[in-house]
């Protein structure tokens, strides 16, 4: 989510250090939602809410998974839907460790140039 030219210049690093800060991560409907970082950095707190939505995410495959092996539901349909599943969460990781890493190497570039 962008942020606007005007709430860009009112934001700053220490707006976004320890628990004050909130951020947005995916969550299972297809749109985002707010979290809160109990404590530490920004950066942690960005780990933590990239983690809380694979964990969703893994409940849901689980949860299908189930539905195909304990329920017997071995119908097309599941399949497909699992599928699906399966490659938002890879898509999600992916994207997790992406942001993670390019955030870090942005962090230590700072940390060299200070």
């Amino acid at each position: 989510m962008a942020l606007k030219l005007s709430q860009r210049k009112q934001a700053s690093i220490s707006d976004t250090t320890g628990a004050g800060f909130i951020g947005m991560v995916p969550n299972n409907t297809g749109g985002t939602q707010k979290t809160r970082a109990t404590s530490g950095t920004w950066y942690e707190a960005m780990a933590q809410a990239w983690g809380e939505a694979l964990d969703r995410q893994a409940s849901v495959i689980t949860d299908l998974s189930n539905q195909i092996n304990v329920a017997g539901n071995d119908q097309p349909s599941f399949m497909v839907q699992l599928t699906a599943e399966s490659q938002k969460m890879s898509f999600l990781a992916n994207n997790s460790s992406t942001s993670n890493n390019s955030v870090g190497e942005a962090l230590q570039t700072l940390g060299k140039k200070g």
